[in-house]
């Protein structure tokens, strides 16, 4: 593997709760600009990955490391500034703001006005602001939500959220971002327009990493695979090195 070309390395990730152990000596690495996807049955570890490289929790031991510096252990606003963003299995926007607002909040790390410039509406604040709604317009039409701007974010269908929080996600202009289950409760179509978008993502240069349950979505879109079983990394490969290791075929399937 060229290792100049390595945006993201996890190496030798343990992490315990009490004494259950959620990941055990787990180590990958993310290759800039591609897709990769981690997969396994429930369970086995995935999400807890995801939580260990964006700050939500420490790691017992090992280190991440984004573009030869660590992350572990940095809380998630810090590993946000650094360029990973992420969405949730969950839905994690705001109910109660616009489609437009909750785009511009994920705008916030691009703008440098102080607390006192903003409480006496100087110029440069007004001029920040519309640059930066001026961006969220920009996110919205890409993410084909701009003629609902102006609507409150709970009156959008399911599908349209679920691209909501990605476009937020993708305002601060990361270098990576996390999709945690982009595809869950989508239907068919709804599928198919989310691996497109995620595709349009991966052109646009932004680097993904990718947890999903639909395995004809993973392996349609992505370019290397990482497959955990009960907290240990079991297999890593192409869609069709994955598809025909007998590894990960048990792991799904359960021996004969």
């Amino acid at each position: 593997m060229d290792h100049s070309n390595i945006i993201l390395k996890v190496d030798r990730l343990y992490k315990t709760f009490g004494g259950v152990v959620a990941l055990c000596d787990v180590s990958f690495d993310i290759k800039r600009n591609e897709i990769t996807a981690i997969i396994g049955p429930n369970g086995a570890g995935k999400t807890t990955a995801l939580n260990l490289m964006t700050g939500i929790y420490p790691p017992t031991s090992g280190k991440i490391i984004l573009e030869e510096r660590a992350i572990s252990g940095l809380k998630p606003f810090q590993i946000a500034s650094q360029g990973i963003t992420r969405t949730f299995q969950n839905l994690q926007i705001f109910q109660n703001m616009t489609v437009l607002e909750n785009v511009m909040v994920g705008l916030h790390t691009q703008t440098k006005s102080e607390f006192t410039s903003c409480l006496l509406h100087l110029p440069r604040v007004k001029k920040e602001e519309r640059l930066v709604r001026e961006e969220a317009f920009t996110l919205l039409r890409f993410f084909n939500l701009v003629d609902r701007a102006d609507w409150l974010s709970d009156g959008l269908s399911y599908g349209d959220q679920k691209r909501l929080e990605i476009a937020r996600a993708l305002a601060g202009k990361p270098k990576m971002i996390l999709l945690d289950e982009p595809a869950a409760g989508l239907n068919i179509k709804e599928t198919e327009e989310m691996a497109e978008l995620i595709l349009k993502i991966k052109e646009g240069g932004t680097t993904i990493l990718l947890v999903e349950h639909d395995m004809n979505l993973v392996m349609g879109i992505s370019d290397r695979i990482v497959v955990l079983n009960y907290g240990e990394r079991i297999f890593e490969g192409t869609p069709r090195q994955v598809q025909m290791d007998s590894n990960v075929i048990e792991a799904y399937l359960g021996r004969e």
